[in-house]
C-alpha cells in the first residue's frame, strides 16, 4: 500500500450514502466484548460438558487458538488488507476495509471491526476450523481464537488512542506507528511484532 492521504482528526468520514449502512460501519470500541465473551463462555462450558475433554486438553487447544490468531492476523494484514486490486469495484471494497484506516488512522468508530462484518467471518472459520480439526477440538480451539481477536481489536483501538508511558505497549505502538505513518509495507503485525520479525518485515532498528 503506497503512501497516500493521512488524517490526524479523529472525526469520522462519510463512507455510505445509505445511513443504515453507514451506521453499520461504526461501533464502540467495546461492543466485540459484549458480542465474543458471551461466545467465548458457551463454547467452553460446551466443551466440558458434551466433548469429555480434560482440562489440560482444553487449556492446550484453547493455547493453540490463540498462537495461531496471532499468525492469522498477520497473514490477513498482510496479504489480504494490503492487496491493493485494479478494479474501481475492488478499491471501493479495499477501502471500506482498510484503506479509510491508513487515511484516517484516528477515527475512533472505525478502528475495531463491526459485528455487521466480525460475526459473519466468525461464523465462517469456525465451520472451516470444525471442518479441519477432530471432532469436538473446535469447542476448545475456537475460544482461544477469539481471545486472540478480542486482544488483536482492544488492543488496535488502545494503540490508536492511549498514551503508553513505557514497557511493552509503548514498544508495540511504535511498531504499529512505523507502519501508519513510515512504512505500511512493513509492520503488519498489530498485537505483537513476532510475525514480522519470522518474516522479515519488521522495521530495522537505526545503530545509535
Amino acid at each position: 500500500m503506497k503512501k497516500n492521504y493521512v488524517s490526524n482528526s479523529s472525526e469520522s468520514v462519510r463512507m455510505f450514502k445509505s445511513d443504515l449502512l453507514e451506521a453499520l460501519s461504526k461501533v464502540h470500541w467495546t461492543v466485540p466484548l459484549y458480542v465474543f465473551i458471551p461466545i467465548i463462555g458457551f463454547l467452553s462450558y460446551w466443551a466440558f460438558t458434551h466433548t469429555g475433554i480434560t482440562v489440560a486438553g482444553f487449556f492446550g487447544l484453547m493455547v493453540a487458538g490463540l498462537a495461531f490468531w496471532t499468525f492469522a492476523e498477520y497473514i490477513l494484514h498482510r496479504y489480504v488488507f494490503h492487496f491493493v486490486p485494479k478494479a474501481e469495484w475492488a478499491l471501493r471494497i479495499h477501502f471500506i476495509f482498510h484503506g479509510v484506516h491508513h487515511d484516517y488512522p484516528s477515527d475512533a468508530k472505525r478502528l475495531v471491526m463491526p459485528p455487521s462484518a466480525s460475526i459473519p467471518m466468525a461464523t465462517i472459520l469456525f465451520l472451516l476450523f470444525n471442518w479441519i480439526l477432530p471432532e469436538g477440538y473446535i469447542f476448545s480451539f475456537f475460544p482461544g481464537f477469539l481471545i486472540g481477536y478480542l486482544v488483536y481489536d482492544i488492543s488496535h483501538y488502545a494503540i490508536h488512542h492511549f498514551n503508553f508511558k513505557g514497557g511493552m505497549w509503548k514498544r508495540i505502538k511504535q511498531h504499529h506507528m512505523l507502519h501508519h505513518y513510515q512504512d505500511p509495507s512493513k509492520g503488519y503485525g498489530v498485537s505483537s511484532p513476532i510475525w514480522d520479525k519470522v518474516f522479515g518485515s519488521d522495521f530495522i532498528k537505526k545503530a545509535k
